[in-house]
């Protein structure tokens, strides 16, 4: 089945746009902040297409990272991969085992976000999904060395989740939509 080749500066854009207005807006992470200021966040957008694909560029992408240390972190982006939220769900083990096989574990940490991210014992439609719901599939590839440091600096860091909870059920599913289609209906000037 041949894929349409993608709206890479679009994509790449939405990402931005969602990072700036959902992710520090809300200071869901408030960590995002300076690496998106001081531009040291990689957007690596893939054409993969099955889970074997993505595993070999998540496998580049960690060795990129790994050689070049200016680079903070990186949202490997694949917007024709592991659409469903199922299968993206599933393919986080994997990911952790390539984690492992390659020695990062330790060194790089992954996190999730999808258009349809849903947190195990809630509804599709419950709000706090929205803290991990992104404009397409991605894996957050940190580096766990600067994530334990910011953490050392942040008073009450294990309250984050609960807060970014309480943050989006007070906002309210239509409104938490109506932010996430925004940054796919963004266009810079």
């Amino acid at each position: 089945m041949a894929h349409q080749p993608l709206d890479r500066a679009f994509i790449i854009e939405a990402t931005k746009k969602w990072i700036e207005t959902v992710v520090i807006g809300l200071n869901l992470c408030p960590f995002a902040s300076v690496p998106f200021q001081q531009k040291s966040i990689r957007f690596a957008l893939t054409e993969s297409t099955s889970k074997q694909k993505l595993l070999n560029t998540l496998h580049s992408e960690l060795s990129f990272l790994q050689q070049n240390s200016d680079i903070e972190t990186c949202l490997l982006i694949h917007p024709q991969a592991l659409i469903n939220f199922s299968d993206y769900n599933q393919f986080l083990q994997a990911a952790e085992d390539l984690l492992e096989d390659l020695d990062f574990a330790g060194e790089f940490q992954i996190a999730s976000f999808h258009p349809d991210y849903q947190f195990a014992g809630t509804m599709l439609n419950d709000a706090e999904n929205y803290t991990n719901r992104s404009p397409f599939p991605m894996l957050h590839i940190l580096r766990e060395a600067s994530l334990n440091k910011a953490l050392q600096n942040y008073p009450n860091p294990e309250a984050i989740p609960q807060r970014n909870i309480e943050r989006l059920q007070k906002m309210g599913v239509e409104e938490a939509q109506t932010m996430l289609r925004s940054c796919l209906n963004y266009r810079s000037e």
